[in-house]
């Protein structure tokens, strides 16, 4: 799959594993749990079972496949995203990031679209001053319901005055896809989060990138 540039009128990001990096302390800390003779890469592995307790959601859409109960579990993840306790995590920029949206501030508008509340959102955009480049913001809050239905997006697609299906959702799970696939939208997997390129590939990704800074490369290509 690839993407039809042309097509892209405006950017949506996800925040958790896309725009904010695992907290690397904490990941140092429980990685000596995950014994190099059991994990062919530990480090990797902690990093996923710290995503996975910050959001199980995107852990439990990993079922879909096997148990057929794709609707259930969207609507459970809606329902613990709204009611999960606001995180006190430490939160990191990835590195690249901030040149990255410098670089396509004017190109494109851009809205974040998280599942996190929005406190914890607006801390994480304000910490690293990168509220200027956005023209929404919204949060797991801000719609009827969260990701992984398209709401949020059609929401962010509102705001910034163009059609879903001219957005291009940029995440690293699967939610983020079939969030971004149910409005319309084209979408982009990135593998510096939770996510892994088999499963964001069969959830409908048109495009995996290593990390979410690569993307200003694609975008801007003369």
């Amino acid at each position: 799959m690839t993407l039809d540039i042309p097509r892209i009128k405006a950017l949506c990001f996800d925040v958790d594993g896309t725009l904010s990096d695992t907290d690397d302390v904490y990941v140092h800390k429980v990685k000596r749990f995950f014994p190099p003779f059991l994990f062919k890469d530990p480090q990797h592995a902690a990093r996923r079972f710290v995503m996975w307790l910050e959001a199980p959601g995107n852990a439990l859409l990993g079922l879909t496949d096997t148990i057929g109960l794709d609707d259930e579990i969207a609507a459970l993840i809606d329902w613990m995203s709204r009611h999960r306790r606001p995180s006190s995590k430490t939160l990191w920029i990835i590195p690249g990031v901030d040149e990255m949206l410098r670089r396509l501030k004017g190109r494109y508008p851009m809205a974040v679209v998280s599942a996190r509340d929005e406190k914890g959102t607006m801390r994480f955009l304000e910490q690293f001053d990168l509220v200027k480049y956005f023209d929404a913001v919204i949060s797991g809050q801000s719609a009827a319901h969260t990701k992984p239905y398209p709401d949020p997006i059609l929401l962010a697609a509102q705001r910034m005055g163009v059609q879903p299906q001219e957005c291009l959702m940029i995440g690293d799970t699967t939610v983020d896809m079939r969030a971004g696939k149910s409005a319309g939208a084209q979408t982009v997997g990135v593998l510096c989060g939770f996510g892994e390129e088999p499963e964001l590939r069969r959830k409908g990704a048109d495009l995996i990138l290593n990390s979410t800074p690569q993307l200003a490369d694609v975008l801007l290509r003369e």
